[in-house]
């Protein structure tokens, strides 16, 4: 795939790389080859991930604010990706692919025609289901198995069974929880509703506000669908006679975009690590921190080890249209045969690590805090991180597996994987900022999926810490899998301390 950006921005960006690389990381770190931890993480700055992070910004300054996939601002930060690290010795690829691109072309509206006149606002009583098809629809609404009140443990929607006796040509009220909303739109579609919406489930205080939810790429139902916060989907559940008018002014159409993948020149091919963060970001802003933080740092540590002859075969990529329903990275583990997949030991994915209100969350690879547990081998990476933290006299908490991020066709696969997260829309504790600090109350990051995700928003103490991490696990796979697959490596890089060793720090559920 040619992708084109303009030859201003070209050698703006690249500029910006070359004039400040020595003050990022020191001239030092321009001749010596960083195959120990201590070399790497001296070399991998702050200063250098917050370089790339500035060129992320130029593009989306330069191309109506945003990076998103299948736009002008998504291929030039591709390119700026791909040229660098060609240029620092790798072997660099663009995989193209197709995917089903999701735009809002402006205001939205969701109203109550009945039995009040009610205008509701974007954004704050509501949001858009990403990936909703178009639609302008008025309609008597119909509330399908819900379960309201504290600690309810709603499945409304999953199942046909729960549309039973729902009156085609309807708006169908639903509930988070249990089942993916694509699931729920779909099943209402396949029942006669004409539009859907779905609202938080209200069993925690952290699950009745909005969130940016998507239907996935792969959403068939056909109706226009939004998403509104638990109070206000109780009080419509609790309305006779509700009639509303939903409008989603939203354009969905298919675009061409592509992965960007570098690898290594040596090291066995036959025990790959990959390394990987979403490029791309939301048609809503510039994604600086989602995902321009993880992007920024696995880049920063590519260039830092590209003097280094690794054991293993390390694989970066760089996943494009994750925002439009982790597609990239589908793409890619389905592209691959049996053979390839097999020879991929482990996956690491950093998505979203400098928010700005911010807490050390690892993924819960053994499945003790949330019951789920990744493939075999998952549970060391997770302790590979619980000592890098505790090392640091850092506390940490686990975070659910919850598949809205690039592991999650990694983990279909079998392929053992971890990686690191600081927070998206969740909302931060009281408990939570006596040991992290921030503001308690607010999301992790207040700017998720918004405009105001600039340079500005990040915690720089936070991006620093866990850009060392990144280069530490890197390094540490590159070297040796003793740990996941009992594949001897160098010596020099003794194996992390298995999980339930006494140097673990705290572990907590979020």
């Amino acid at each position: 795939m040619q992708l084109q950006r303009p030859l201003t921005l070209v050698c703006l960006t690249i500029g910006l790389l070359s004039i400040n690389s020595a003050f990022a990381a020191g001239k030092s770190c321009e001749k010596r080859v960083n195959n120990t931890q201590k070399k790497l993480q001296q070399c991998v700055t702050v200063e250098g991930v917050r370089e790339h992070q500035a060129v992320f910004q130029v593009i989306a300054d330069a191309n109506g604010g945003i990076r998103a996939s299948g736009g002008p601002g998504y291929d030039a930060s591709a390119d700026y990706v791909a040229t660098t690290l060609a240029d620092a010795g790798y072997d660099v690829s663009l995989q193209e692919f197709s995917f089903t691109a999701f735009e809002s072309l402006g205001p939205s509206i969701l109203e109550q025609n009945a039995p009040n006149s009610v205008t509701y606002v974007e954004d704050i009583d509501y949001t858009l289901m990403a990936q909703t098809e178009a639609g302008d629809v008025s309609a008597t609404v119909t509330a399908a198995d819900l379960d309201l009140g504290p600690d309810n443990a709603s499945s409304s929607g999953c199942e046909p069974t729960d549309f039973v006796g729902f009156p085609a040509g309807d708006i169908a009220l639903l509930q988070r929880g249990a089942c993916s909303f694509q699931a729920k739109a779909e099943n209402a579609a396949a029942a006669g509703a004409v539009g859907a919406i779905i609202f938080n489930q209200g069993n925690t205080d952290d699950r009745k506000g909005l969130i940016g939810a998507t239907l996935s790429a792969d959403y068939s139902g056909g109706i226009p669908v939004v998403f509104a916060t638990y109070d206000l989907g109780a009080e419509w559940a609790d309305t006779p006679g509700l009639s509303m008018r939903i409008l989603t002014n939203v354009l969905r159409e298919e675009r061409i975009t592509a992965n960007v993948l570098a690898e290594s020149t040596s090291g066995s091919a036959d025990n790959v690590v990959m390394v990987g963060a979403h490029l791309d970001s939301v048609d809503e802003g510039p994604g600086i921190q989602d995902n321009g933080s993880g992007s920024a740092a696995i880049l920063e540590v590519a260039l830092q080890m590209a003097k280094v002859k690794p054991r293993n075969k390390v694989r970066f990529a760089w996943w494009g249209a994750e925002e439009s329903g982790l597609v990239g990275s589908d793409y890619y583990v389905g592209e691959l045969s049996d053979e390839e997949l097999e020879n991929i030991t482990v996956y690491l994915n950093f998505d979203m690590i400098g928010s700005p209100n911010y807490v050390r969350f690892i993924y819960d690879g053994d499945g003790s805090a949330f019951g789920l547990a990744g493939p075999e081998g998952s549970e060391v990476v997770e302790a590979f991180f619980e000592n890098f933290y505790a090392d640091r006299g850092l506390e940490f908490e686990s975070t659910e597996i919850s598949f809205r991020s690039d592991y999650a066709a990694f983990f279909d696969s079998g392929i053992p994987f971890g990686g690191l997260f600081t927070g998206a829309e969740g909302i931060k504790t009281d408990a939570q900022v006596a040991v992290y600090g921030g503001v308690a109350g607010e999301q992790y990051d207040p700017c998720y999926h918004a405009a105001c995700d600039t340079f500005d928003n990040i915690s720089l103490e936070v991006l620093d810490l866990n850009s060392d991490a990144v280069a530490a696990s890197t390094l540490q796979y590159a070297m040796n899998t003793v740990t996941i697959n009992g594949r001897k490596g160098k010596g020099n890089f003794k194996p992390s301390n298995a999980k339930g060793q006494e140097n673990l720090g705290t572990k907590k559920k979020m």
